[in-house]
């Protein structure tokens, strides 16, 4: 990571490490938070639930990296301090509701679907200027940024760039629109593909399989 800032010319402290901890169990979990890597995620929701209840001694900061059904929001919204995975009005709806009810705010990002794969999750390109105008009127939602995946996220290099570039281009677009703390975070970039993410401006890379090489 402090090599790909320094061939961006960007500071390390720009690019924020998330710990995808699906891989491994609660005590391993454990000790990357002891090691200093305060931001963790999950990327199904019950999981996300029992790691916060198992980890809620150290407090770690937890995200959601994968898709939300409308049916686990009101269980996620209460432990999550930042959602990567908005992809539509009906899940909007559905959160802004929870939200207000528990009387807090929940930080989100809008999820782009960049390929036209509509196996993929996320909100087509066509569709994020509507969403990403619902978040900013929502008055218990956060917009922090948007977040997406490269084509092929296990093959880095040109294509991985070129379509971190178009998510930061189309980030850089709708800020003209809404304030700019709403659109300041990019969320790309993983295990395969973070370098590429990084000198495309990404400022939280979710990283899982590296951190863990060699345990079982």
């Amino acid at each position: 990571m402090a090599e790909a800032c320094r061939r961006a010319g960007r500071g390390v402290g720009e690019v924020t490490l998330i710990g995808v901890t699906k891989y491994v169990g609660a005590d391993v979990a454990r000790i990357l938070v002891e090691c200093g890597c305060r931001e963790l995620a999950e990327s199904r929701p019950q999981q996300l639930w029992d790691r916060a209840a198992a980890l809620a001694d150290l407090a770690p900061h937890w995200h959601l990296v994968g898709h939300l059904q409308r049916n686990k929001v009101h269980r996620t919204v209460s432990v999550v301090s930042l959602m990567h995975t908005l992809d539509s009005l009906r899940l909007l709806t559905a959160i802004e509701a929870e939200a207000a009810s528990a009387e807090r705010s929940c930080d989100v990002l809008v999820e782009v679907n960049l390929t036209a794969d509509p196996e993929r999750s996320g909100c087509g390109e066509a569709d994020v200027p509507a969403l990403v105008a619902a978040a900013v009127a929502a008055p218990h939602v956060r917009l922090r940024g948007l977040m997406g995946m490269a084509s092929h996220p296990d093959a880095a290099g040109a294509d991985a760039r070129r379509d971190f570039a178009r998510l930061r281009e189309i980030r850089d677009r709708l800020a003209r629109e809404v304030p700019p703390e709403m659109l300041r975070e990019l969320s790309m970039g993983m295990s395969g593909d973070f370098e590429e993410a990084i000198l495309e401006g990404s400022t939280m890379v979710r990283i899982g399989s590296a951190l863990f090489e060699g345990l079982r």
